[in-house]
């Protein structure tokens, strides 16, 4: 039993040292393919791929668009991001107390990566829409 809770500790401690390595990266759109997260679902992979693209066209679309569609998109970018954040605390949460079986914490671990690269991904484009908007402004 005992050598049982060590290998879990060993895969957690194998799932952080991946995640610190997403919060290290500044921009998750200038990532190279080999360089993107790993993820075990298939689902999250398609869902990466389908964010990826949809926050690059995002990013092109803010160097044309109207200042209105800007301050919108901000307001909605803002309010995802509170309910990224929230989910990211609820997996973080449930991996903690440790009752979960082991597909149940590899299924945890899995949404916890996503959410943290999504907020990445959102704040960053949060972060040009403010600078967008306050080069409109002047």
């Amino acid at each position: 039993m005992l050598e049982k809770q060590e290998v879990e500790k060993d895969v957690v401690f194998q799932h952080l040292d991946e995640v610190d390595e997403i919060d290290q990266c500044d921009n998750i759109l200038e990532l190279n393919e080999e360089q993107y997260p790993k993820f075990t679902l298939a689902k999250n992979k398609a869902r990466f791929l389908r964010m990826v693209s949809w926050y690059r066209q995002k990013e092109d679309w803010i160097e044309v668009a109207p200042l209105s569609q800007v301050g919108k998109t901000f307001k909605q970018q803002t309010k995802e991001l509170e309910g990224i954040r929230s989910s990211k605390m609820d997996y973080e949460m449930e991996l903690e107390t440790g009752t979960l079986t082991p597909s149940q914490r590899s299924y945890r671990k899995d949404e916890l990566k996503m959410c943290k690269v999504h907020e990445k991904m959102a704040v960053h484009l949060i972060s040009k829409l403010q600078k967008k908007i306050k080069s409109g402004r002047r």
